[in-house]
């Protein structure tokens, strides 16, 4: 079975930016997924269609089909107030935007009472190289298709 529009994808990944290891799927723990619902950065997602069980491929992403290029404009000063605890430089932490939906960002510095932090994901901006293997490709079930995204198992289970 090939990889395409709606069905669930399990696979291994390692993730390199500038040849050092950022993020890697655990053994016995692939990423599950579900193709052509944007779950997955767009490069990636377009380079596994039509792919099948037992491939590995190499993936070279641009900034652009990753997590977009870094945007200057998204580094803010906040007041120390803003925060309940102590504020760690490199920490992520969330803000909750007008509309409701959380925007995580990173605090890049604290001067006085002043906290620099950048909304940009932390990869924005960087060539992405994975190193692939499907695992497994299946056919979604309805739910999986109405709710956008793959269950792994024991997730949404109902007494």
């Amino acid at each position: 079975m090939n990889i395409t529009q709606d069905k669930v994808v399990e696979l291994d990944y390692v993730l390199k930016v500038d040849g050092e290891v950022v993020d890697q799927s655990e053994a016995g723990e692939p990423l599950t997924y579900l193709h052509g619902h944007s779950n997955i950065i767009p490069g990636l997602e377009r380079a596994l269609e039509g792919k099948k069980a037992g491939d590995s491929l190499h993936v070279t992403v641009q900034p652009e089909d990753g997590y977009g290029e870094r945007d200057e404009d998204n580094v803010e000063d906040l007041d120390r107030a803003d925060f309940d605890d102590e504020v760690e430089v490199g920490a992520t932490y969330y803000a909750q935007a007008e509309d409701g939906s959380v925007l995580p960002f990173t605090v890049v510095d604290v001067d006085g009472d002043t906290v620099k932090v950048d909304f940009n994901p932390p990869l924005a901006g960087m060539v992405l190289n994975f190193d692939v293997t499907v695992k497994s490709v299946r056919d979604a079930t309805g739910e999986e298709l109405e709710h956008g995204h793959a269950h792994a198992a024991g997730m949404h289970e109902h007494e």
